[in-house]
């Protein structure tokens, strides 16, 4: 106990102070990292219960069943809807990957029954070299029922102009506000993304939902930065210990 006091008393001398406090700094940023990764735990949590929750729902029916006023907790759940594709409108998502291919993913509006209101259906991956002329090859008569799960608005970065050559809508993120602008349906404030055929060996290529209910990293890392901030504290402990015994 007499060596404990020696060494705290040194620890807060006017030899060690400035050490002290970038030490004390040092832990205090550490044990943050680690509180900071609690966080990040508590909201994977709750992301994981939303999930489960839209999976163990029933598929929402978008032509007879009103969307609810909270729209989050709709994500990845399970929709089907009754339409017919107006293509006039279809237009791309860019900069979309298929197994390491650049490619786009054709996205349209399927008019719902009473032809007043779309939903947006992101039909899946077609290559990048695909010309707008041939998009025409994968159009799906309708009347025709869609099976998918449920996107939620994204936050547009970036546009591109509408007037090019081929005269076709493209965009980099499905941004429902964005889009309703340049189709003359009212859009429901969330989109489709439609599941894939039991096959799926025709373009457009889909892909299935993924489920991840994991917990991640999150809780290693905070132990990891809680285990650090410690470490800090002791070795630098030990140092001036060793200091006191020298003296």
């Amino acid at each position: 106990m007499r060596q404990l006091g020696r060494v705290i008393k040194a620890i807060f001398s006017r030899q060690f102070i400035l050490a002290t406090v970038v030490v004390i700094l040092g832990m205090g940023l550490l044990a943050r990292l680690g509180f900071w990764q609690l966080d990040r735990l508590e909201q994977r949590r709750a992301s994981n219960a939303r999930l489960a929750a839209a999976l163990e729902s029933a598929p929402l029916d978008l032509t007879n069943q009103d969307l609810p006023q909270d729209l989050p907790p709709l994500k990845d759940r399970e929709a089907v809807a009754t339409g017919t594709f107006d293509f006039a409108y279809q237009g791309i998502i860019k900069l979309q990957n298929w197994q390491g291919r650049p490619g786009v993913h054709l996205i349209a509006p399927l008019v719902l029954e009473g032809g007043e209101t779309a939903v947006l259906v992101n039909r899946g991956w077609v290559p990048e070299e695909s010309s707008p002329d041939n998009w025409a090859a994968y159009n799906e008569p309708g009347p025709l029922t869609i099976n998918g799960y449920i996107g939620l608005t994204q936050i547009l970065s970036r546009q591109l102009s509408t007037t090019t050559v081929t005269d076709k809508l493209a965009w980099y993120r499905v941004d429902i506000a964005a889009i309703q602008a340049q189709i003359p349906y009212k859009l429901l404030p969330i989109y489709i993304k439609q599941n894939p055929d039991s096959e799926n060996i025709q373009l457009p290529f889909r892909t299935e939902r993924e489920v991840d209910l994991s917990e991640g990293p999150h809780l290693g890392y905070a132990i990891q930065w809680f285990l650090f901030s410690a470490m800090l504290g002791v070795m630098y402990s030990a140092l001036v210990f060793k200091d006191v015994r020298r003296r």
